[in-house]
């Protein structure tokens, strides 16, 4: 297996807290299995807080996002109280499309190796929300809401732990309902929502809805994490210009 760069010491704070307690067992077997390197000893599992390794200083890297993702997602595989083969499929299929082949292949790793443990959600929250800039948490927010619709349904369940999520990380209703948009029908309707702005504002209200909107998802705003997070931010900055180029052509603004 090629060993993935987020592996092969590209980690910061997600190597300690909650996050670290969790991946441990798994990244510590990617570890071992490295020729060299100077990637940090994995923290043991289930090793109370005060005896991990401290977390991390300094800024968020694209091993810290893909790890939070990937506990992310196995609480949200374990919503319902089981984990299906299709699920492991889904979530195998999603981290292939957003990071590659070789990364897909450790995350899945990770992944059920995650899936066997008991999730402390507020914790995992809780470290994210401290360390990772809002950028960030937004894209998180973003690839769950994908994950979530990749079988093509999505269920109470999943929509009801996706918002405690966002909760938990100050992703705000508007921000969320904003993303859970883009993956809704292309119509005016959502193009608003994913604006966030009244149907009813005014033409400069809207073009400053757009401004905004635009800076906030703007890929630069994840531009530390690597290739693969700027493609996946890349994809929410589209459609914030195609909805507010279907506003602009319905209300004929110049």
């Amino acid at each position: 297996m090629s060993y993935s760069k987020w592996i092969a010491g590209g980690l910061g704070w997600a190597f300690g807290g909650p996050i670290g307690g969790l991946v441990g067992f798994a990244v510590g077997a990617l570890v071992d299995g490295m020729r060299g390197g100077d990637a940090p000893p994995a923290p043991e599992p289930g090793r109370p807080r005060v005896h991990q390794q401290r977390e991390r200083a300094g800024a968020t890297t694209q091993g810290d996002l893909a790890l939070s993702l990937v506990v992310l997602t196995a609480a949200l595989m374990k919503v319902d109280g089981r984990v299906t083969r299709a699920e492991l499929d889904l979530a195998r299929a999603f981290f292939r499309k957003h990071f590659g082949e070789p990364q897909a292949q450790q995350l899945l790793l990770v992944l059920r190796e995650v899936l066997k443990q008991h999730i402390d959600l507020p914790g995992v929250c809780d470290q994210v929300r401290r360390h990772m800039p809002h950028a960030a948490r937004l894209q998180l927010i973003h690839y769950l809401v994908g994950l979530a619709h990749a079988d093509g349904a999505v269920s109470r369940a999943e929509v009801d732990l996706i918002r405690r999520i966002a909760h938990l990380l100050n992703v705000s209703d508007k921000d969320l309902e904003s993303i859970s948009a883009m993956f809704g029908r292309s119509d005016l309707g959502h193009a608003y929502r994913i604006l966030e702005v009244d149907p009813a504002a005014s033409d400069d209200e809207v073009k400053k809805a757009y401004r905004r909107m635009a800076m906030k998802h703007h890929p630069d705003k994840v531009g530390t994490m690597g290739e693969e997070v700027q493609r996946a931010a890349a994809e929410k900055f589209k459609k914030v210009q195609e909805a507010w180029e279907r506003i602009r052509g319905a209300r004929g603004i110049a």
